[in-house]
């Protein structure tokens, strides 16, 4: 996924009017005559970089004169204590734009750092490491470039762009849920069908119904290696294009015993609801 200023433009604006409202009483006050100055932005822990843009925009919307020099890219594994920005003008605008750009830095680069521990889990198997919904409100497309960052995938940015029938539409339904579910889609030209399952006998439903894509929900390990072998084996293995998705209860230390059953796709909530923020700091150059 690609951010763009546009998109992300309004979001930021928000987050400054959050932050600054009226005004920056403290530095209007001390730089009521301003000074030009350098800051650098430091790490203070190693992560994998993500939302360096989004740093840079904060700045560009409190001054665009601040001259803005980026030391490393998104993705980039840097070390505790590196300096990762320079930013160069107003002292009372550039601290101003101070905790919004770091804010924003840190989480990104929080969802992005987690991401990468869980994609070096599964280095070496088939699996590949997905995001969710579960994002936090007004954020999803920046997390889910942080996720891109740190070597996971995008499933669905939203309800409109896939088509997914979970359990609960499933026990709105009638008996043959699944099959009727799919059959309706698969009628209409839908592509990509993803069905969520809870057992075994949901898991073949999905199967016989012609689900492309089936979405194992907190199955045990066992259970997701029968489901690995009966798409790869059952009517002579006709379904072994069909994507298997392990959810629910994902955590470092069991996603690789997940992603070594066999499955195509793991798809873990908590890179970006629950990835802790990197801890970086602005400091001014004496």
């Amino acid at each position: 996924m690609k951010l763009t200023k546009e998109k992300v433009y309004p979001i930021i604006i928000s987050a400054l009017k959050e932050d600054i409202g009226s005004g920056d009483i403290t530095s209007a006050i001390i730089f009521e005559k301003d000074i030009i100055l350098l800051a650098h932005i430091t790490a203070k822990e190693e992560c994998v970089l993500a939302g360096i843009d989004v740093a840079k925009w904060v700045f560009d919307a409190v001054d665009e004169k601040i001259a803005f020099t980026a030391l490393y890219k998104d993705g980039d594994r840097v070390k505790k204590n590196k300096r990762v920005i320079s930013v160069r003008g107003s002292a009372k605008n550039i601290l101003s734009a101070e905790r919004t750009a770091l804010n924003f830095l840190g989480h990104l680069s929080g969802v992005a750092t987690l991401t990468a521990e869980f994609a070096k889990e599964v280095k070496g198997t088939a699996a590949k490491i997905y995001d969710t919904r579960k994002t936090n409100p007004g954020l999803r497309e920046m997390e889910k470039y942080a996720v891109g960052a740190g070597g996971g995938f995008n499933f669905r940015i939203g309800l409109w762009d896939g088509v997914m029938i979970k359990d609960n539409h499933l026990r709105a339904l009638r008996e043959n849920a699944i099959k009727e579910s799919v059959s309706v889609f698969k009628g209409r030209g839908y592509k990509n069908i993803e069905v969520e399952v809870e057992n075994i006998a949901e898991f073949e439903d999905a199967l016989d119904a012609g689900a492309n894509i089936i979405m194992l929900d907190n199955m045990k390990t066992e259970d997701i290696k029968k489901a690995v072998k009966l798409k790869n084996t059952k009517d002579k293995g006709r379904f072994k294009q069909v994507i298997l998705e392990a959810s629910g209860g994902v955590s470092l230390k069991n996603v690789r015993k997940i992603a070594k059953t066999g499955v195509d796709r793991i798809s873990i909530g908590k890179l970006t609801h629950s990835a802790p923020s990197i801890d970086f700091s602005l400091e001014i150059c004496k």
